[in-house]
């Protein structure tokens, strides 16, 4: 028998490694001999970057960046010498958690610092770089990774604009004299998991600038700001943006990244998969078995187990979903296609003492499917 186990984490309670091993030690009990493959995964969310260092083989390095205020601080992403791979979080050097307890809003922060994270990661020779982009403070259109690459954003005077949202509406024409050099060479993929156009009611301003301090006014102002900036990049770059799915995201950077880095926008857990080569793991596999900490029906929006059945599908293989809790119908359950779905609790009892049981319960819920596979086989 060959399983290979590929969880998200269990958040607050279990690692996607604590989860395989838990899982393993279950399977083992009953198929002594079984092949169990081990790939642990993320959707681009919070935990990603741990997933993808063992992938890699990166290591994490830092440096002097600005955060979304211009202020001064150290900021680490995963870089991989023998890939030629960085790997890149926005939020560590853009993100909202950088900005909390500061009275201010995205009219006035900036991506400037996830670009001088991308021009360390070419000044060390990376050939490719992946961007998670997820819990942004920002609302510049990408406008501070562009400036830190090169790129240029004058005035009607010609006169460098700083690359904050306030500034978007008063763009006229974009510099590209003193691009880095590498710029052209290097292949960017970001991790994008929504469908928000650049600007209008469903776009970066009105959907999630009045998560970022944004006021009803401030909105209205960024909106516009988009809607022209975006005016201006067709003019210049001839790229109609706005008909781009995610050029929304965090801000704008989806669509900022199209233009200015030639990027790709790819769900976070095809990313993942990718980089862990999943596909190539699970060919010939008995059994698929996944897990996160909550399985419902916001499942189907491009979270880790989406991902795993996709692939699953492609290679006829069935899946299984050990979670923390099941909220799905079997009707979702059949349609999201996992063929087994259980909850790992054993007892009733509080949150807490279910995080802190998470591993033991797992271990038994692995052993008992086990169990029955082994029962089927012997029926058979």
């Amino acid at each position: 028998m060959k399983f290979v186990i590929a969880p998200d984490k269990y958040k607050g309670s279990l690692s996607g490694k604590q989860f395989c091993e838990a899982v393993s030690k279950g399977l083992l009990r009953v198929f002594a001999n079984a092949v169990i493959v081990h790939k642990p995964l993320a959707d681009g969310g919070d935990g990603t970057i741990e997933v993808v260092k063992d992938y890699l083989g990166a290591v994490t390095v830092s440096t002097l960046v600005k955060d979304p205020l211009f202020n001064l601080i150290k900021a680490p992403y995963l870089y991989s010498v023998s890939k030629k791979t960085a790997f890149i979080e926005m939020s560590e050097a853009s993100g909202y958690k950088l900005v909390v307890g500061n009275k201010t809003n995205c009219r006035h922060t900036t991506t400037l610092g996830t670009g001088e994270l991308i021009v360390d990661a070419l000044d060390r020779g990376a050939d490719t770089i992946v961007l998670g982009i997820g819990g942004s403070a920002t609302n510049d259109g990408g406008m501070g990774i562009a400036v830190a690459l090169g790129y240029d954003f004058l005035d009607e005077n010609g006169m460098a604009l700083a690359p904050i949202g306030e500034n978007l509406i008063k763009v006229k024409k974009i510099g590209r004299s003193r691009l880095h050099p590498r710029l052209e060479h290097a292949n960017f993929k970001v991790a994008c998991d929504v469908n928000n156009p650049f600007h209008g009611p469903n776009g970066a301003a009105h959907v999630y600038a009045p998560q970022k301090g944004a006021s009803e006014n401030d909105v209205a102002f960024l909106d516009e700001g988009l809607r022209h900036f975006a005016a201006i990049i067709h003019e210049e770059f001839n790229v109609e943006v706005q008909d781009i799915p995610g050029s929304g995201a965090a801000g704008g950077v989806g669509g900022g990244a199209i233009v200015f880095l030639n990027a790709q926008l790819n769900s976070g857990i095809d990313l993942i998969k990718d980089i862990a080569s999943f596909d190539k793991a699970i060919e010939q596999a008995n059994w698929i078995i996944t897990g996160e900490g909550k399985l419902d029906n916001q499942t189907f929006s491009g979270k880790t187990i989406s991902g795993v059945v996709a692939s699953a599908k492609r290679f006829n293989v069935p899946v299984a979903a050990f979670c923390g809790v099941v909220e799905l119908t079997i009707d979702e359950q059949e349609q999201i296609g996992i063929t087994h779905a259980a909850s790992i609790l054993k007892n009733l009892g509080d949150l807490e003492k279910a995080k802190k049981d998470a591993y033991s319960n797992l271990e038994f819920m692995a052993f008992n499917f086990a169990s029955i596979l082994k029962r089927d086989i012997t029926l058979v």
